[in-house]
């Protein structure tokens, strides 16, 4: 990742990571450990040696679900699907102290990039509130489709069966 004079290139790349988790913006441990040019395993090494320093509001743990659901929405953690680790989301602050328990050159640079990125966010969702309430909308109707979808698939499931295979079953039938 290089970055030109004025760093678009790196903060750039950093918006790209970050997430909605839980109503919050957050990176995942792998994307910082990528951007702070270490292995994952010694980031969340750092952080379980400072783990008082990493409140529940600057860090929490992704569920199941959310990791597939990101997974699924970001081509760049697929390598995440099959880790029978769950990740760690960082927010804004946990980023920032992060780098300070990393305590190398390259992670001070580059959590400067990431604190930009995270108040760019922050502006453009509070200068167009209509643009953050439809997101919020959408992802609340994207949620109900998803169980409308599954329903519709187990339907359609049902009408794929040959005209050969209906057979009149005796018993109990729901």
């Amino acid at each position: 990742m290089r970055s030109t004079k004025s760093g678009k290139t790196v903060s750039s790349h950093i918006e790209r990571r970050i997430l909605l988790i839980r109503g919050q913006k957050a990176m995942l441990d792998t994307d910082l450990a990528d951007l702070y040019g270490v292995p994952t395993k010694a980031l969340n090494q750092a952080v379980r040696r400072n783990r008082h320093r990493f409140p529940t509001d600057f860090m929490f743990r992704l569920t199941e679900d959310e990791k597939a659901e990101v997974v699924t929405v970001c081509d760049h953690l697929q390598k995440l699907k099959f880790s029978p680790v769950l990740p760690n989301a960082f927010t804004e602050h946990g980023a920032v102290m992060l780098a300070s328990v990393l305590n190398s050159k390259k992670a001070v640079q580059i959590s400067v990039y990431v604190v930009r990125a995270f108040v760019k966010l922050r502006q453009i969702l509070s200068s167009h509130p209509e643009v953050a309430k439809k997101i919020s909308e959408l992802e609340r109707t994207v949620a109900s489709h998803d169980v409308g979808i599954q329903r519709l698939f187990g339907g359609v499931g049902q009408l794929m069966v040959a005209p050969g295979d209906k057979r009149h079953r005796i018993g109990f039938q729901p």
